[in-house]
This record gives C-alpha cells, structure tokens and sequence, in this order.
C-alpha cells in the first residue's frame, strides 16, 4: 500500500518530540523525589514506541539507539529499586541524542556521530552490569514490535485533534479584527438611517454581532494552549545550571493549565528563562550556606500562573537570598541614579534592575556578571504590552511578577480626545475618570491633582503629543495604574469603551514614546493606542512621585 513518507515523517518527528519531552519531564520528576519508580512506565513505554516506530520507517541507526535505552529502562523495572542520580543523567542524555536524530530523519536516515556511539556504548555496559541474563532480541517479539510500530505511524487511532500552521491561525485572527472594524464602521452607518427601517437594521446588526462575538471567542480559544508546557521545559534548565555551579534546585509549577494565546508563549518563553537563570545564579544559595541559614539545601523556584481578568499573571518566586538592597542602591548611585535622593519605596529602586548594563555581579560567568539579561526582560514583555515588578525580602525570596494579555491582537480600550485626534487608553490600566478643575486648566505639559485627599500627578496628553488646539473648556482625567504607581492623563473628551484591533506602527514611528500601536476607528480613521507605562515611566523619573507627596497638606 503506497503512502506519503514525508507526511509521515512530519507526523513522526512531531508526535516523538512529544514523547521525549514527556520522557525527560518524567526523568527529572524521578531525580527530584524519593520512590518514583512508577515513572519508569511512563519512561518506558516512550522508548519503545520510538524503537518501534523506527524499525517500520527503516530508521537502523535510531533504532538501534532506542532499543539499548529500552533495554536499560527495562533493567531498572525489572530491579524495582530507586534510579540513581548517575543513570537519570545518563538517560537524559541520551533523550538529548534521541532528540537530535530524530530531528535529523526528514533529510534521511540519520547515522550515529562517534559521541553517540560512545554514549551507547556506556548505555550497554549499565545494562550488562545491572542484569544478570543477555538482552538478546526475540525474533518473535520484534515482529510483533515491528508491525505495532508500523500501525502506530502508517494507521494511526482516530484523534479528536489536528495539527496546523499557526501562520493560518494568525490569518483568521487578522480577519476577525477586520470584521470588528468593519462592524464598527456599518453601526455608524445604521445609526444614521432613521424611522422603522433603522430599527430592523440595528436589530439585525446586533444579532449578527452576538455571532461574531461567540466566533471570535472560537478562533481565540483555539489559539490558547495550556503554559504548563513551556514552564516544564525549564526544569531541565534548572537542574543542569544548578549543578554546573554546584547547587541544588528544583522547579514547582502550579497552575500549569492556565491557557494564554501561542504568540505570548513564545515570547514569554526567553523572559521566564532569564529569570530562572537570575534566581540561580543570584538567589538560590549553596548547600552549605542553605544548610547553616536553616533552609532546606534544595532551593525551590516557585512558577505559578493564573487568569487575572484578560490577562496571565506569571510569578517566579524563589527562597533564596533575596536582593541585597544597599549593594543596588550603591550600584545605582555610582551609575549616576538618585543623586539628589534616595528612592522612595524598593519599587522604585529595583526598577533600575531593569537598566541596560546594570549588574552588581563581581566575576562574569555564563550566567551573569555581563550586566544582559533583566533588561532583555522587560523589553520582551513590554513588546507584549504587559508590565514586571520585583519584589524581595532580604535574605530570605525573591518575587517577579509578569503582567500580560491573554493576546495581541485585539484588547479592550477607552477611547479618549485630545486637541484634534483620538486615542486608545488600554482597558487593563484604567482604573477611574475623573473632571480636571477649572482652577488647574492652565497651560503646561504636567501638574498634581487632589484626588480625594490624595495627591494624583497627572500629564496633559494634548501637550506630550504637541497639539495646537487650545484648551478645552473643560478637562477630564483618567486616572490609570501600573504597579504600585498611580497617575493621571488628562485629555479633552471622554469618548468611552471600545474594542481596538492592534495594527503594527511603520518604521518611522515605532520609536515614539508613549505610543504602543495603532488601530481604525469606526469613522475608518486612525487612532493611536497609548503605551501606559512608557508615559508614565517619564512620571517617575522627573521626580513627580516626591512632589505630590508634599504638594497635599
């Protein structure tokens, strides 16, 4: 029977990648507690399906690797006993090498490198130490191996799911936006037509975007997939730098169901990595040390996530030694920050963690020291329009908080007026609106507010995007939050809620502060989406926080 290699291949390599994440995840699982035997299974069942699968596709090299780990695993069932630290290493490296021939079967059949056939070489001589009988294969039981292999890539079971190009999923995500837009401008339309018509036709729009709405949520769902995934793929990460630098540590991931859109995952991918690598290298201390502090000599890196509203809050949190606040501060002061004061909360200070170049590490390593790494941070998650705070205790944790969108493409806005063109406040930072008081409504690019007995310092939008219009008669606030910081940005016209379709900025203008993106209003004009906490990132380094908190008496 004639069947299409490639696509079977594709599917081969797709659906083994998946088993060998599923096979290291349960290796490491078995090293971090005691008894753990009974991943072994699990373990197990992954090789041999791999080995069968080879033998049907003609893959000798590959199988004849998978069948000496087979042959290992199938030792230690047999034993019962608890795997040792020397073999689990031994097995994760050779899902390293099963990983990298079976990445290299689409351009044919992959052969052994030396490194390969030396690892499997110290692969038999576990086997021939542990086992007191020859592992010689049964005509037998390979022919029946061989054609359960050949059923599981050739005919597989009937499946419920389906592999696509994301390119595809990012197409029909486009057009919903454009259906929003579009939407948007026929409502205008509509509202324009009067008498018993008009209202048959509003009728009829409303049901038709009630539609719409149970689509869009279709097509968002179908983008989101579980963060477990990514967040387990660390845990490799975490073992193998712990022990290079003579530490130990181990990963707990708690709300690894949590669905966010697969764009966010990717990005957010590189920043959780480098946050891990920070903990390492700058929180989780030596045994020794751990040992004399009280703490268990395994450190623990708590990475949890939750759905906060429409956005995915990720906190790495870690029991080592904390940040050493006076080294920062001292740091920051020989880099030119808080010359005239000291900062006026540990969120204000830490945020110069975030600087490019910024590092107190005294030797460069291959960790740190080379002052890269929390910058790349938080330029990753505000390139997904989210926020990072750090929070510590001395001593004894650190907490880094990731704020972000469930997606990208489309989020929910307050649409503000100032001078002649209209703007976007994103939804997620938004937190009142409030009427500016004639008595402040003089020229000026920024000022402070008394907001119920409490000091808001606010800037004039019209002002920071230099409109000549003058000023209003009267001038409204919306006051937003970004972390711990509060403030206010006062506009011309309060305009309401919407929702705004993300489109990218051009070249010229993705350097413009205080502008995340763009998108069409419902008069087909263009709208410009505020960057919160790039506006008010300026708020707090010019000083306003110390100025409102004695400008109220």
């Amino acid at each position: 029977m004639d069947f299409d290699r490639d696509a079977v291949l594709t599917s081969f390599v797709a659906e083994t990648q998946e088993g060998l994440d599923l096979m290291e995840q349960s290796l490491l699982a078995m090293e971090s507690r005691s008894g753990g035997t009974e991943l072994l299974d699990d373990v197990f069942r992954v090789a041999h399906t791999l080995k069968g699968n080879a033998t049907s596709l003609e893959l000798d090299d590959l199988k004849g690797f998978a069948h000496a780990v087979e042959d290992l695993l199938d030792v230690l069932r047999e034993q019962n006993a608890e795997v040792s630290a020397d073999v689990i290493s031994l097995l994760l490296k050779a899902v390293d090498e099963l990983r990298a021939l079976v990445a290299a079967t689409p351009a044919g059949s992959p052969t052994l490198t030396p490194e390969q056939q030396q690892l499997r070489k110290q692969i038999g001589t576990q086997v021939a130490s542990r086992s007191q009988r020859v592992m010689a294969p049964n005509p037998r039981t390979e022919t029946e191996q061989t054609a359960s292999g050949a059923a599981t890539v050739a005919a597989p079971a009937p499946s419920r799911t389906l592999r696509t190009d994301i390119d595809k999923l990012d197409r029909m995500l486009n057009l919903t936006g454009e259906i929003v837009i579009a939407q948007g401008r026929l409502r205008r339309m509509i509202d324009n037509v009067g008498g018993e018509l008009g209202r048959d036709l509003l009728e009829m729009q409303g049901e038709t975007e009630r539609l719409f709405h149970d689509l869009q949520d279709e097509v968002m769902r179908v983008r989101l997939v579980p963060i477990g995934t990514m967040l387990r793929q660390n845990l490799r990460a975490v073992r193998d730098l712990a022990n290079s630098h003579s530490k130990l540590a181990r990963v707990e991931v708690v709300g690894g169901d949590v669905e966010v859109d697969t764009t966010i995952l990717e990005h957010l991918k590189d920043a959780v990595l480098h946050m891990i690598r920070n903990a390492i290298d700058h929180g989780i201390e030596a045994p020794p040390v751990r040992k004399k502090k009280g703490k268990n000599p395994c450190g623990l890196i708590n990475v949890s996530a939750a759905h906060v509203g429409g956005y995915v809050v990720v906190t790495l949190h870690d029991d080592g030694a904390g940040l050493n606040r006076a080294k920062i501060l001292q740091k920051a002061k020989q880099l030119g920050f808080f010359q005239n004061a000291d900062p006026t909360s540990d969120s204000e200070l830490y945020q110069v963690l975030f600087r490019p170049g910024f590092s107190t590490a005294e030797l460069v390593t291959e960790l740190s020291g080379r002052g890269v790494g929390l910058d790349v941070v938080k330029r990753n998650v505000e390139a997904l329009h989210g926020t990072v705070e750090i929070d510590s205790e001395e001593g004894r944790s650190t907490t880094v908080t990731i704020r972000l969108p469930l997606t990208l493409a489309i989020i929910d806005g307050f649409s503000v007026q100032a001078g002649s063109d209209t703007y976007v406040v994103p939804q997620q930072y938004v937190v009142e609106c409030t009427e500016l008081p004639s008595a402040q409504g003089r020229p000026g690019n920024s000022g402070v507010l008394n907001l119920r007995g409490t000091a808001l310092p606010y800037i004039r939008l019209r002002e920071v995007f230099g409109q000549s219009a003058a000023t209003a008669g009267r001038e409204n606030v919306v006051v937003v939050r970004v972390g711990d910081f509060q403030a206010g940005i006062a506009v011309d016209q309060l305009l309401g809620g919407m929702q705004a379709v993300i489109k990218p900025l051009g070249k010229v203008f993705r350097g413009v502060s205080g502008i995340a993106g763009s998108t069409i209003l419902g008069d087909g004009k263009v709208g410009l989406i505020i960057d919160v906490p790039g506006l008010l990132q300026g708020m707090m380094q010019s000083g306003l926080q110390a100025k409102s908190a004695s400008a109220v008496h």
